[in-house]
């Protein structure tokens, strides 16, 4: 792999005796980081954004304005939790499954309310005579 510039290569298994692909579903993509040298500002498509990312990582304290997109800012959020020493980790889960089940409350008793409200609607409808086959409607 000394091709200067060329950090991507796309590989194949091959018989050796034949040099037949041996099944062509198959590929293995190699990524030579330390060959991917572009700055930030000569980034080109998305998948140059990802090798900015994924080599330079590590050094960014903060997203780039050429990173804002929601795919990079999930994973900058994700990259930031898993910087959580262990009890910070342990408080933000913490606080996740107490965020969680006090939504699931609400979405329970607010499905329940709306239950109530419409067997109260219905109910009204029928002591104003309202037939059944037309409440139903």
């Amino acid at each position: 792999m000394n091709e200067p510039g060329k950090f991507r290569y796309d590989v194949k298994l091959t018989d050796t005796e034949s040099c037949k692909v041996f099944y062509d579903k198959l590929t293995f993509i190699y990524l030579e980081m330390p060959k991917f040298s572009k700055p930030i500002t000569a980034l080109e498509s998305r998948f140059d954004k990802w090798m900015y990312v994924i080599r330079n990582l590590n050094k960014l304290d903060r997203i780039p304005n050429e990173l804002r997109e929601s795919i990079f800012e999930q994973l900058f959020e994700v990259a930031e939790i898993a910087r959580f020493s262990q009890e910070e980790a342990s408080a933000y889960e913490e606080s996740l499954k107490s965020y969680r089940d006090s939504k699931n409350s609400l979405d329970t008793a607010f499905e329940e309310g709306m239950e109530k409200k419409e067997i109260s609607f219905v109910l009204r409808l029928h002591d104003k005579k309202i037939s059944i086959s037309e409440i139903a409607v």
